[in-house]
């Protein structure tokens, strides 16, 4: 039935369509030391691996485009054989992953390498104090994978030919200083562990930072966040010392009445298969609770029949769909992005679909730092200008927060005033001016 497509997992040898993985046994494959070492970190193997089953002009795209993004390439082989390598050009796993500079288009004016202001946030180099009782720290500047679309793109991952990174690597100083930092403000309650991705800290980093955060005093919550379930979940079957650290965490927090949680980050339903939940079996068996975070991304998740069909297996499989989020205003990815319209009409279509608490929240994180909005919490949206206006009282008392929708979602005209400076300074004037009166 159709209806029940969303059961429907992949459980085939699916990584035997790629050449150099043809005669690899499914003991090796879902081994995550296997993973690690295959995994792609430059451009020059990725297109060794992929030069017999894709196209040659998509090659010469990528050659091109790997140029002018400001992420480093780093994909696993497991990422790599979901692709269907049929149709690279429209794969909802390899726009993420690999950019090709035909699909690359022109950025917004006002986009930025730190939209959310995280660097103006921090209080150490580790730590992002910006709501009054959470914190986030960033514990290391490397992933399994490297996301197209990273909001970290300043610090994560390797220098590229447009962006020399930033740093917060694994150091024992920097995050005392943010644990020092934790202690020393009791209103903080709540701290998301982060990066870069915690599915790269080793299982004593693991049990180093959640023990000493769990054993503050004030602390009642803290979140592990990881993309690992989507790009290796093979770690979390193959990795036993890691699995039980987050356990050890787990149970420690359970002693103390503190919650522990692990938030992950799913896009499409095709990045989901019997791997998948397998591992997600290990974790329930735990009693380990895991959340999920998407993002809306332009040709990969913006139908409803798309994003519908994500939070249906994503349930299935007990994962508890928590936010959908508005691209922020990264760089190098405007091909990725979608108008605000876009994610209000996503947001109506999911209600109804499933449970209510099975139902994310469709929200945008304010740019300069005014923190979560739900979608629809605007002060003012002018759909023609593509400027959306948020407020964030408890965060930023009585500023402005602007979203601008892409240029490729605008009227050319719109789209050729955005290119005068004296234009874009009228257009966002003009909202400014219509979200202060509809305050009142």
């Amino acid at each position: 039935m159709e209806s029940l497509k969303y059961r429907l997992l992949r459980e085939d040898e699916f990584w035997r369509d790629i050449p150099q993985f043809a005669n690899v046994s499914e003991s090796d494959f879902i081994n995550y030391k296997w993973q690690i070492k295959n995994s792609i970190y430059d451009q020059k193997t990725l297109l060794q691996a992929i030069n017999d089953i894709a196209p040659k002009e998509f090659i010469e795209a990528a050659c091109q485009g790997f140029s002018r993004v400001p992420m480093a390439v780093r994909i696993t082989p497991y990422l790599l054989s979901l692709i269907d390598w049929n149709d690279p050009w429209n794969d909802p796993i390899r726009k993420q992953f690999i950019p090709v500079s035909t699909q690359l288009i022109e950025d917004h004016p006002m986009l930025s390498f730190d939209s959310l202001h995280e660097r103006q946030d921090a209080v150490t180099s580790s730590l992002v104090h910006r709501y009054p009782q959470k914190a986030l720290f960033l514990a290391l500047d490397t992933c399994p994978a490297y996301c197209r679309f990273c909001t970290r793109s300043y610090a994560v991952g390797q220098n590229t030919n447009i962006m020399k990174k930033g740093n917060f690597s694994v150091d024992s100083k920097r995050w005392e200083e943010a644990f020092n930092y934790i202690e020393s403000h009791p209103e903080l309650e709540d701290i998301v562990i982060s990066g870069g991705d915690t599915y790269n800290l080793s299982a004593e980093q693991i049990k180093t930072i959640g023990f000493r955060l769990l054993q503050i005093p004030q602390i009642r919550r803290i979140r592990f966040a990881s993309k690992g379930l989507a790009v290796m979940p093979m770690k979390v079957l193959t990795d036993e010392n890691w699995l039980d650290a987050i356990t050890s965490v787990l149970e420690l927090g359970k002693k103390l009445y503190k919650e522990v949680a692990l938030h992950t980050h799913f896009n499409h339903a095709n990045e989901i298969t019997g791997i998948t939940q397998r591992a997600m079996q290990k974790f329930f068996e735990r009693g380990l609770v895991v959340r999920d975070q998407t993002v809306l991304l332009r040709g990969i998740n913006d139908t409803s029949e798309q994003m519908q069909l994500l939070i249906q297996r994503l349930s299935y499989i007990n994962i508890q769909p928590y936010y959908v989020f508005q691209h922020d205003l990264v760089k190098g990815v405007e091909d990725l992005r979608t108008s605000v319209q876009t994610a209000i009409n996503i947001e109506k279509s999911l209600r109804g679909v499933i449970a209510g608490f099975k139902t994310p929240t469709v929200a945008l994180d304010a740019p300069a730092g005014g923190g979560k909005r739900s979608i629809h919490s605007y002060e003012y949206y002018n759909r023609e200008t593509g400027v959306s206006v948020y407020t964030a009282p408890s965060v930023r008392p009585g500023k402005y927060f602007l979203y601008f929708d892409p240029l490729h979602s605008l009227d050319e005209n719109i789209r050729n005033a955005w290119k005068d400076p004296k234009q874009q300074q009228i257009m966002c004037d003009e909202a400014l001016n219509e979200a202060r009166k509809a305050k009142f």
